[in-house]
């Protein structure tokens, strides 16, 4: 009977979420490979055909990145294959041949089948907000792919304040002549020049960039026709990201795994739960707090949520009750 009210509770939760127009968000405090796997199902949509797993493989010297054993089961669960793109900055990863050395190091290539999207060429896709890109500029084998899990790790970045799935969807999907569109909003695609002072004009630079971020990653989400499912994992939230090879150490605890259909929503409940968290000693949020906002990063849940990507308003519902 206890079960049975346990059920009619959370049906009674999803119909209200919906009824008021709010997306729902999974949470798990677990952060386990059966954690991933549980949470995959719990969002009731299966990934199918050719399902690319869309993840950070980590700058070389970085240990904060998602762990290959850490992922393996979902990665095994859907057939999934890891699917990264080169930097467009000096790094490990700024060319195919520095980048496979470095997926290498980290052993992902030894456990799962691995494309480098961009390695051959890149296409450009559609992009719904012209604002201040004409298209996306993406890995070519992407179109390899029927399905996305937008699997990232949050935690906070120097430039964009914090990256989640959206980042992981904008950024990581980009090409390197994409990441340099990204950054200048659609000035430059030309790593040499796209870090040039001047680009963007002063006091345009950041919002601009969390924008065309936002466009990006809605260039993604609609190129897959909504097959896409994404899941943001709150572990080693240092300030720094992964493509940072000598990230400071994380000062605030592990919080655990959150997922959604909605990337919006998603990011705002992690920053929600990130900024709502009542730190103490040795468990401190505000330095990644200070990150965020120095970064003015929660403006791209507000900018995606305009464009019409996803919501902010959500509901979560805790998959360990």
């Amino acid at each position: 009977m206890k079960k049975i009210r346990m059920i009619s509770a959370a049906l009674m939760l999803m119909m209200t979420a919906v009824a008021f127009g709010q997306s729902k968000v999974y949470m798990t405090k677990e952060i386990t490979p059966e954690a991933l796997v549980k949470i995959y199902k719990a969002l009731g949509v299966e990934a199918k055909g050719r399902v690319a797993v869309k993840i950070s493989t980590g700058e070389g010297g970085n240990t904060h990145y998602l762990k290959p054993t850490l992922i393996r089961q979902l990665v095994d669960e859907v057939n999934g294959t890891i699917v990264e793109c080169c930097t467009a900055y000096g790094g490990s990863r700024q060319d195919p041949k520095k980048h496979w050395e470095t997926i290498h190091e980290h052993g992902f290539d030894s456990i799962f089948a691995v494309d480098l999207m961009d390695e051959f060429g890149q296409i450009r896709i559609p992009i719904q907000d012209k604002k201040h890109l004409k298209y996306d500029i993406v890995g070519e084998h992407l179109a390899n792919y029927d399905f996305m899990i937008n699997l990232a790790h949050f935690k906070g970045h120097a430039m964009g304040g914090f990256g989640g799935v959206m980042k992981n969807a904008s950024i990581g999907v980009a090409s390197t002549a994409g990441k340099c569109y990204i950054h200048t909003a659609g000035k430059s695609v030309d790593p040499e020049t796209a870090w040039s002072p001047g680009i963007l004009a002063a006091g345009d630079t950041q919002d601009f960039f969390l924008e065309s971020m936002a466009a990006a990653a809605q260039a993604v989400h609609n190129y897959f026709d909504g097959k896409v499912i994404y899941i943001n994992v709150m572990n080693n939230m240092s300030v720094d990201c992964d493509c940072d090879g000598h990230p400071a150490k994380p000062e605030l605890q592990d919080m655990g795994i959150m997922a959604s259909l909605d990337p919006v929503a998603l990011d705002q409940a992690c920053l929600d739960k990130v900024f709502n968290y009542q730190g103490k000693p040795g468990d401190d949020n505000k330095p990644l707090i200070q990150r965020i906002n120095r970064q003015h990063g929660t403006y791209i849940t507000d900018y995606a949520e305009r464009i019409g990507l996803g919501s902010k308003k959500y509901v979560l519902i805790n998959i360990d009750k």
